[in-house]
């Protein structure tokens, strides 16, 4: 520090003169020349006086304080810096020319991860892409935009703005650096980082496109029937009553296929669009799936299977929603039904297992051959096309299953064995309640 050499200067000057003195007041009182009292006395005045003195610096070798040994990056306490990035409405995280966390906001917290002051941005982001951005930025100074996208928990799409900042020079850091020429006269102080969520905008593209191709070639086969029936009402069957009465017939089914098929896609898509988007509704199982038995026991009497209900005694909550939560259920029971019906009976069981809720509909029909299971829950697929049609199915039953509970962030798990059934479960995270299972069965 300035000023410290001085000032131990001094103090060594003192001390030399104050020894001086006691040197010859001890030589005084030897030769008779002063009295032991006046000694005394002045002895206690130089103690006093040496104790008065201002402490020397620890060490008289203090290196030497060049910009070279000055931070690199504004004050990490500036309250401004911070306000301002916790007012930006998009993730945001101000970093050191060195790519160090100086602040981020919360929306940077819930969408990419917990941060920590001083910690290097690839402790949070690890995208090769974007941390090259921020030190390109950082060396030249020039903003920069990086689009990427995250496999890991879900598909994500999203964009990275590169900002760099100069910013007024605070108790002379800035000068310091500057002048010390650690960095280029044009390099910045910080760095913004900001990530806008593409993920909307890609799944909507991706909609578009999906519906088009899916939509193009289901549609094909009832339109064709419908057109050549009209064609053939119009013509030759003009006149035909018994014949103008069966195409009829055919002609309702296939546009009544087309309309589930078309409310399938769109529900799909809408599913798909908010797939990264978990639900935090609380709902309680027991009665969503109260709601589906009752819904398709009609169904279930027209085929002469007994649907029957087994769940806990207890009400068993989840975050979901509650809509898309009906839509699920009914799939996988209208599927047993359909399917599993020569069994005669379908067993719907709810209960809680190591904090999960775990829901099963388990069907006593055929059975599923074991080399269609892994595609059961792709688009289209069907393990007998013929009888899925037959059946009103479109093929996308199960796929809407896959993607609801897949934003749930659940899980799926399909088992069969031939000539005895098969079984399908969804596990989800249940909100914390008794433990105790309670089976009452509802027929």
């Amino acid at each position: 520090m300035p000023g410290s050499t001085g000032s131990g200067d001094t103090r060594h000057r003192a001390i030399f003169l104050i020894a001086a003195l006691a040197l010859a007041a001890a030589v005084g009182v030897a030769l008779g020349a002063l009295s032991p009292a006046l000694a005394a006395l002045m002895g206690a005045l130089l103690v006093a006086l040496l104790f008065s003195l201002p402490k020397a610096p620890a060490s008289r070798s203090l290196p030497e304080v060049t910009a070279a040994s000055m931070p690199a990056l504004p004050v990490r306490g500036d309250v401004q810096a911070a306000a301002v990035v916790a007012a930006l409405p998009e993730p945001a995280l101000l970093l050191s020319a060195a790519g160090e966390i100086i602040t981020a906001n919360e929306r940077f917290a819930l969408a990419i991860g917990p941060t920590r002051v001083g910690d290097p941005l690839s402790f949070v982001v690890r995208v090769p892409e974007v941390l090259d951005a921020v030190r390109a930025a950082a060396e030249d100074g020039l903003p920069r935009r990086v689009e990427f996208a995250e496999r890991i928990p879900l598909d994500r799409w999203l964009e990275a703005h590169v900002v760099p900042l100069r910013l007024e020079a605070q108790s002379g850091i800035h000068s310091g650096i500057r002048s010390g020429g650690r960095r280029a006269a044009d390099a910045p102080d910080a760095v913004l980082l900001t990530f806008r969520d593409l993920t909307q905008q890609r799944r909507v593209e991706q909609m578009r496109a999906d519906f088009v191709a899916n939509a193009s070639h289901e549609l094909r086969t009832p339109l064709a029937s419908l057109s050549g029936f009209i064609e053939t009402l119009q013509g030759p069957a003009r006149n035909d009553t018994p014949a103008r009465e069966r195409f009829l017939v055919i002609m309702a089914a296939q546009a009544r296929r087309m309309s589930r098929l078309i409310d399938d896609l769109l529900s799909l898509s809408r599913i798909e669009l908010n797939a990264h988007v978990r639900p935090q509704t609380k709902v309680d199982l027991a009665g969503i799936l109260a709601h589906v038995c009752d819904t398709l026991s009609p169904l279930a009497r027209d085929r002469g299977v007994t649907l029957e209900q087994v769940k806990d005694a207890v009400p068993l909550e989840v975050l979901g929603d509650r809509d898309e939560l009906i839509r699920l259920f009914e799939n996988l029971v209208e599927n047993a039904l359909k399917y599993g019906a020569p069994g005669k009976r379908i067993e719907v069981r709810l209960f809680r297992e190591n904090g999960t809720a775990v829901v099963s509909i388990r069907d006593f029909g055929p059975g599923i051959p074991p080399e269609h299971l892994p595609r059961l829950t792709e688009r289209f697929y069907r393990v007998d096309v013929a009888a899925s049609r037959d059946q009103g199915g479109t093929g996308l039953g199960l796929a809407i299953v896959k993607h609801i509970v897949a934003r749930h962030r659940g899980r799926l798990g399909i088992d069969s064995v031939l000539g005895q059934g098969a079984t399908f479960s969804v596990r989800l995270d249940a909100l914390p309640g008794p433990e105790k299972n309670n089976d009452q069965t509802i027929a």
